[in-house]
């Protein structure tokens, strides 16, 4: 009914002491995914810049290349030039993005203990809510 298996297992069990593939620490695979989510988190920071500069974002954007480029052991994220955004932006879409990718990082920034990045990612998360909360309007 079942046919036999015919080949080696592709996990390997340790027995032997020599693994068949590279193995990463819990340390670098923490730095791999918060450089990614870090890295995400700025592409939607260089896209909102496009639709709306402001120093605010201008600031974090370079914050989190340095960040990016800290955990990547110096290489610098590729980044797409900041050129005039045309058609209709969707700034609260990216807002929302923005914010549960630094959410995202936060996560990973605390499960690692890395301080600075968490702090970054949490002030992000602030600026990112702090946009997408409606304004109240003023009667004159």
């Amino acid at each position: 009914m079942y046919e036999p298996i015919r080949t080696k297992s592709v996990h390997s069990t340790m027995a032997d002491g020599t693994p068949d593939f590279p193995h990463r620490t819990r340390e670098e695979e923490l730095d791999i995914q918060l450089a990614g989510h870090l890295a995400a988190l700025l592409a939607v920071t260089d896209e909102l810049r496009a639709h709306a500069p402001s120093d605010d974002l201008d600031t974090a954007a370079d914050r989190l290349a340095r960040q990016v480029t800290r955990l990547r052991g110096g290489s610098a994220p590729a980044r797409a030039p900041l050129t005039p955004a045309t058609g209709e932006p969707h700034l609260a879409a990216l807002h929302r993005r923005a914010h549960t990718l630094a959410g995202r990082a936060l996560v990973v920034a605390a499960s690692r203990a890395d301080t600075a990045a968490a702090i970054l990612t949490a002030e992000r998360m602030d600026a990112h809510a702090a946009a997408l909360e409606p304004r109240e309007l003023t009667a004159h």
